[in-house]
């Protein structure tokens, strides 16, 4: 599916730059010349001179768009760097083209989509212009006298990364990113006739009234625009319409309505083209097209954001324009890779972070859906007045078509310049709401990185809007999918809030062609995003998938009495569940009945309503483990699937369990132990501490020990007694009178397996970790196979994202966002655990749960040298089974800040009443058979 969209997409985007201030020029009126490749996934090879650091000094080429220090020139810089060891180098670049004879007499403008930073164009040795600073931005100068006609020319750009004026080095180059030099969006040369339109800007509202404003240059015998309507397919959608104009007019205006127009919207972004004309008494003269979307954006005052009539929560996240080989250098497949990850993971807006994107990730966000917050630069520090009012006027140029586009930003955090506010409003005709991210301006609240449930008259507490354009940052393994169940589920009752945007999509981890090709996220800088920096899916993703579905089943647990119904929320805003579809799936993981699958009948439920979807299940679906239903959206796009256990774990190990056998098991003290024996299967434990201290059976030792030790506070052992129960041998502990272990016994039976039954109290009514812990050898262990919610690991405070199945995963030590990235990670807290089978160098050791809601503890993670809040207290021991484990905080946020799923375990005793004690029964199979 994913392939046919791309296919698709990229049909519809040849030629789908916004080429020069937004609008997009076609066929035999305005020509086109590429002098650059398109992307970085086409360069043309220029010449080029580094005046410092690696490979200067001497012409060479370089591939264009590009970013010379992936390129193996100049000085790697990260924004956050010292002055004093800033690379200043500047690019020299040559270029020598061809411009046709038949040019002669058009009006040629050169384009430069982009170049970091201050950039200097001569053509034939003359100046095309002043020199223009600021990276991120499209500008143009017109070239027609400078031109050769059906000779060679030559082109000569200067480019410095450090820029004269110090406010764009303040805006652009002193931020919490990697900062870059050269030439990396496309430049292509553009003809047009002497008379033309330089620029369209459109609004299609959602009633169907359009407008137009377009500007017109050099007028002599032209005298009328029209225009006409069109489907995406082709077909006319209305009447032409049109305007008369006069020489000297410079502004041309075009109203008309279409009735009943298809709206643009995430969940269905319908889009129209409109065709302009410039005629001389009936003649063409000059003919441009632009593609749009009917929609209305509306702020209401404390209330919210409204997309055509419907109030929107924003399911968000930052993303920067980058990759690691070619840093901000991007090209249409990246942009359209970008924009269906973010929509796999269910959201329905991205802001950019924190300069104005390529053209082709904004074609990419109107054609499948995505709300855009469009962002002037300005990190902590704002471009001055005079530079900031030229980019400003460049960027609504560049993007005011784009249907996406919802919100306009003005810097980020500080790097704001409110002398450009009055900028926004006047240029940009679809009049969208403009925001300070970071600052509470005009009807909104956009406070990064607030604590849950967080303030005092302000933010959720206050009157203004609630959109935290950065929330839950994402260093290393923390924020994100971690607290964001608690987030998000008050973001999506609360009337004041308007949803917000996570910090960050991918880990900015550059390859440095200095450093053997080794990926550089600047230390803790950079790597904080929901994917690593080849997209690597961390559990964060599974995580927010699943939280931001916008189908949201009611708890429920399948018993006998089941009927097939599960009751759901439906949170899209325009889709009905019924234009979705459900199946489900019956699956036995012991595989003794093949797969059932089957179909969901889904009522009517409306957008913001709930209904119950009736599974149509076998009449033999109790024989089956587990049931998942997946959803799908109106593109038979997979929203996600869910999984809910039929047989719990005391069913499972009923079956898996092997209590019989002919060997005689037998029980004796010797010096300081206690020694069971089945067959050649022998354990031992201490007399003075209570804990496993051997076993071993004819293949060897089975390495697991020392346990077991409850994850907080002493079990106030005092000795063993022991009795037979029919072949069994029971070993059981005698504790002191109110201790925190109110019962250990293992039972040892002649099959070779054996059993292991704690019933304990947690050390105080509020505990970081619940349970128990062993040891067992990290360095031995190969891989696992376990039955449970998997493949990733899971926080207290990030539950979701998990599926109940049977997985297998090898061994890694894997630090999240450092060092080489293998997910999922092997170490750490594994939910709904039923069994598992640890694979080692030496005998497999095979763990059988017949508790419900008990987590596995694999080993303790590696985490950071320098982790902030985002390595959680972990047990003593290596092997653990749980009732209770620890959250996981951000880079600047504590998780008992995060909500209630980040605060500590509460259980209260009821002084140490048995009947409240915690229980874990667990089987192992110490048999040595396979």
């Amino acid at each position: 599916m994913k392939s046919n969209i791309k296919r698709n997409l990229l049909k519809g985007l040849v030629g789908g730059l916004s080429l020069a201030a937004c609008s997009i020029s076609f066929a035999q009126q305005t020509a086109i010349q590429y002098l650059s490749g398109t992307g970085s996934d086409k360069t043309v090879n220029w010449q080029f001179f580094c005046t410092a650091g690696r490979n200067s000094g001497k012409w060479t080429t370089i591939p264009v768009p590009s970013n010379w220090e992936v390129q193996g020139f100049g000085k790697y810089n990260y924004g956050l760097d010292k002055d004093s060891v800033r690379g200043k180098e500047q690019g020299l670049y040559k270029y020598n083209f061809m411009v046709p004879a038949n040019w002669q007499g058009k009006t040629i403008n050169i384009v430069f989509e982009g170049s970091m930073t201050d950039t200097e164009v001569k053509i034939n040795g003359r100046s095309a212009g002043e020199t223009h600073q600021g990276s991120f931005y499209s500008f143009l100068y017109d070239i027609t006298k400078l031109l050769k006609y059906g000779k060679k020319n030559l082109l000569e750009v200067t480019v410095s990364k450090h820029s004269a004026n110090e406010s764009v080095n303040g805006a652009e180059r002193r931020g919490d990113y990697w900062i870059f030099g050269g030439i990396f969006r496309p430049v292509f040369l553009q003809a047009l006739p002497v008379e033309h339109m330089a620029h369209v800007a459109v609004d299609g509202k959602a009633t169907g009234a359009f407008t137009a404003k377009v500007k017109l240059a050099a007028l002599a015998q032209a005298n009328e625009v029209t225009a006409q309507l069109y489907t995406m397919d082709g077909q006319k959608a209305g009447n032409a319409f049109s305007t008369k104009i006069k020489s000297g007019d410079s502004i041309a205006t075009l109203q008309t309505t279409l009735a009943s127009p298809l709206l643009w919207t995430p969940e269905f972004p319908n889009r129209y083209r409109v065709e302009f004309t410039l005629l001389a008494n009936g003649k063409p003269v000059h003919t441009i097209q632009e593609k749009f979307g009917f929609r209305t954006v509306e702020v209401r005052e404390r209330d919210g954001i409204y997309l055509n009539g419907v109030k929107i929560k924003f399911k968000g996240v930052n993303r920067h324009s980058f990759w690691p080989t070619t840093a901000r250098a991007m090209n249409e497949t990246r942009s359209i890779e970008d924009v269906l990850m973010i929509k796999d993971m269910n959201m329905n807006a991205v802001r950019m972070s924190h300069y104005p994107p390529d053209a082709h990730f904004l074609n990419a966000c109107d054609s499948l859906g995505l709300m855009v917050l469009d962002e002037l630069g300005g990190w902590h520090k704002a471009y001055d007045t005079q530079v900031g009012t030229k980019l400003v006027h460049e960027m609504i140029a560049h993007d005011c078509n784009h249907p996406s586009i919802i919100v306009w930003d003005n810097g980020n955090e500080g790097g704001h310049n409110f002398e450009l506010d009055h900028w926004f409003d006047e240029l940009d005709i679809q009049q969208r709401p403009l925001i300070h991210p970071w600052q509470v301006f005009r009807q909104f609240d956009t406070q990064h990185y607030i604590n849950y449930d967080y303030g005092n008259e302000t933010h959720l507490h206050g009157h203004k809007i609630t959109f935290p354009t950065e929330f839950l940052h994402g260093l290393y393994d923390g924020g994100l999918g971690a607290a964001l169940e608690d987030y998000w589920e008050l973001m999506w009752h609360h009337p004041l809030s308007a949803g917000g945007f996570l910090w960050v999509f991918a880990d900015e981890g550059v390859v440095r062609k200095d450093k053997n090709d080794s990926i550089d996220t600047d230390g803790n800088h950079a790597p904080d995003g929901i994917v690593g920096p080849y997209h690597e899916k961390e559990g964060s993703y599974y995580a927010i998938k699943e939280i931001w579905a916008p189908v949201h089943f009611e708890k429920k647990d399948i018993t006998p009495a089941f009927t097939g119904q599960l009751r759901v929320e439906n949170r899209y805003h325009f889709t009905n569940l019924n234009q979705c579809k459900f199946t489900f799936k019956l699956t036995s993981l012991d595989g003794l009945n093949s797969d059932a699958i089957g179909t969901v009948t889904v009522p009517d439920i409306k957008p913001g309503t709930t209904g119950a979807i009736t599974c149509n299940l076998p009449a033999n679906w109790q024989q089956y483990s587990v049931l998942y239903v997946t959803a799908y959206d109106v593109n038979q796009h997979e929203i996600y699937t869910w999984s809910w256990p039929i047989k719990l774990p005391v069913d499972v190990a009923r079956i898996f369990v092997q209590t019989e056998g002919k060997t005689e098991v037998t029980v004796a003290e010797k010096d300081s132990l206690i020694v069971a024996t089945a067959g050649d299967v022998s354990l031992t434990f201490h007399t003075k501490t209570g804990l496993l201290q051997t076993v071993q059976n004819g293949n060897g030792i089975i390495p697991l020990s020392n346990g077991p030790v409850l994850c907080e506070g002493e079990t106030g052992f005092v000795k063993w007694n022991t009795r037979k129960e029919g072949n069994a041998q029971v070993i059981a502990a005698e504790f002191q009178k109110k201790s925190l272990c109110q019962l250990l016994e293992w039972t040892v039976y002649p099959s070779g397996w054996v059993k292991m039954q704690v019933k304990y109290f947690p050390k105080e009514y509020e505990t970081s970790l619940v349970g128990i812990n062993f040891s067992f050898p990290e360095s031995m262990v190969k891989s696992v196979q376990w039955m449970g919610a998997g493949p990733y690991r899971v926080w207290k405070n990030r539950m979701k994202g998990g599926t109940l199945n049977v997985w297998n995963k090898d061994y890694n030590n894997t630090s999240t966002g450092e060092g080489t990235l293998i997910y999922p990670e092997f170490k750490g807290y594994y939910s709904n655990f039923y069994w598992m089978k640890l694979n080692t160098t030496g005998q497999l050791l095979t763990v059988v749960c017949n508790n419900e809601d008990i987590f596995l503890r694999l080993f303790t993670p590696k985490f950071s040298v320098t982790p902030f809040n985002t390595a959680p207290v972990f047990p003593t021991g290596d092997l653990s089974f749980m009732h209770g484990i620890s959250p996981i905080g951000t880079k600047s946020q504590k998780p008992e800040k995060m909500g209630p799923m980040g605060q500590k375990h509460m259980f209260y005793d009821y002084g140490k009443d048995p009947m409240y004690a915690k229980d874990i029964t667990l089987f192992f199979d110490f048999s040595g058979k396979e």
